[in-house]
């Protein structure tokens, strides 16, 4: 894909936090599907595409701020209780909220993976208006304040590792933050906090559930989902700074989604359950809408397909689904062989650009009755797909939410805790 290509992916792409955000309260919602709710981490996502789109001229500086604004706003003003309608309690937020209200929605939980990516989106907020305007200071102020309301002690419940959340109905889930995933950016603002942080032990802790395979040629720190080795990095430059996990193994995170973007390819390219559309520039297995749930005999074979699920790769589960987002957010790791993909996907299947760029998601394998057709497409827009496309495509090419998470002193505070050392750290 051309520079221009890309250009015109961010902003088209940008163009779901302008259009489909509620201006009232600055929630994002989850998907474009009718009646569908916000998703917190959506929001934190917006709030950084706004830095990005005042940065790149998408919007005006003055939008993207009013915008922060109304967003911030809310959160800091937002009911925070143990009433099951509230919309946070302890400085967390629930996963999904009422679009209008602003309250807790679909009997979900109190999520503290979803309130991280909030709460990083504020801290890029505060770091890019930087403006001595009464506006921009409003921005740093109630960043860090909701930031500083996180009682990460709180969600550990009584335990090193992090709880997945809690529910006003019946407690903590029963589930933790264990094994290598997109909970590296989670330890690391628990780590940082100055009001209520989480002790150092439960970075190593974390660390020891680590699994390490041999994948294809590659050795890496393993995780089967493509989103898991891009979430964090969507955040934080991870090149040249490494824990003692990755000290020992003499690479760094950024090295090791390197190789995860190469062991997805690889695994598209041997194709063992014989997908159609698998390709060395068709790849992209993670998190992504589906066709299912459903069964299809597809030349005499038996293939079960599911709805929004996280596929993984090589173990599965894998029904043929692939999400062009997924091959974007690793373009700052591997761009020899993203671009490649890209222009493969644009100019292969069409049909999966839309309003606001790369659809979800397409699966060439099922069969979706339309003669001429190239299999399903996803319907719909998910703000978790949208949000690393606009924010890794400007990681790739200025570096701008990376610079400025490299200006933030308690994700610095929360990458020394962990025991990271060394690269620009070192400079800090």
């Amino acid at each position: 894909m051309s520079p221009a290509g890309l250009d015109r992916l961010q902003r088209d792409t940008f163009e779901y936090f302008l259009k489909e955000t509620n201006p009232a309260n600055g929630l994002v919602p989850d998907n474009t599907r009718p009646g569908v709710a916000c998703s917190i981490a959506a929001v934190g996502l917006g709030l950084a595409a706004y830095a990005v789109g005042a940065e790149r001229g998408f919007v005006s500086r003055a939008e993207a701020v009013e915008r922060t604004l109304v967003t911030l706003r809310f959160f800091w003003n937002c009911r925070q209780g143990e009433e099951p309608d509230a919309t946070g309690y302890k400085g967390f937020y629930y996963h999904f909220l009422d679009m209008q209200t602003g309250r807790r929605t679909w009997n979900c939980e109190l999520s503290t993976i979803d309130t991280t990516y909030l709460l990083a989106g504020a801290l890029i907020s505060a770091a890019y208006f930087n403006l001595e305007t009464e506006k921009e200071r409003e921005i740093r102020r109630l960043a860090d304040a909701l930031y500083g309301r996180a009682n990460w002690t709180w969600a550990q419940n009584g335990a090193l590792a992090v709880s997945h959340g809690w529910k006003p109905e019946r407690g903590f889930i029963r589930y933790r933050w264990q094994g290598y995933s997109e909970a590296l950016l989670l330890y690391l603002l628990g780590l940082g906090s100055p009001t209520r942080p989480l002790p150092a032990e439960s970075y190593r802790a974390w660390t020891e559930t680590y699994r390490w395979k041999r994948l294809y040629g590659y050795e890496l720190l393993y995780a089967g989902p493509l989103f898991i080795h891009q979430l964090s990095h969507v955040w934080i430059d991870f090149r040249g700074i490494q824990d003692d996990f990755m000290r020992e193994k003499g690479i760094d995170y950024f090295e090791n989604s390197r190789r995860a973007t190469y062991v997805q390819r690889g695994y598209a390219m041997r194709n063992p359950k014989g997908f159609k559309g698998y390709h060395e520039n068709c790849w992209g297995i993670t998190a992504s809408d589906g066709p299912g749930p459903a069964t299809r005999r597809i030349a005499g074979v038996e293939r079960r397909f599911y709805d929004y699920l996280a596929r993984s790769i090589p173990y599965g589960p894998d029904d043929g689904t692939i999400a062009p987002w997924a091959a974007v957010a690793s373009l700052p790791f591997a761009p020899e062989i993203v671009l490649p993909a890209l222009h493969h996907i644009d100019e292969v299947y069409p049909d999966i650009t839309s309003e606001y760029g790369f659809k979800c998601s397409f699966n060439p394998t099922f069969p979706d009755g339309a003669r001429g057709s190239q299999g399903w497409t996803s319907k719909g827009y998910y703000g978790l797909d949208q949000g690393p496309i606009v924010l890794m495509i400007e990681n790739y090419r200025s570096d701008l939410i990376w610079r400025l998470t490299r200006s933030c002193p308690y994700i610095i505070k929360g990458l020394r805790r962990a025991g990271f050392a060394g690269g620009w750290l070192s400079d800090t």
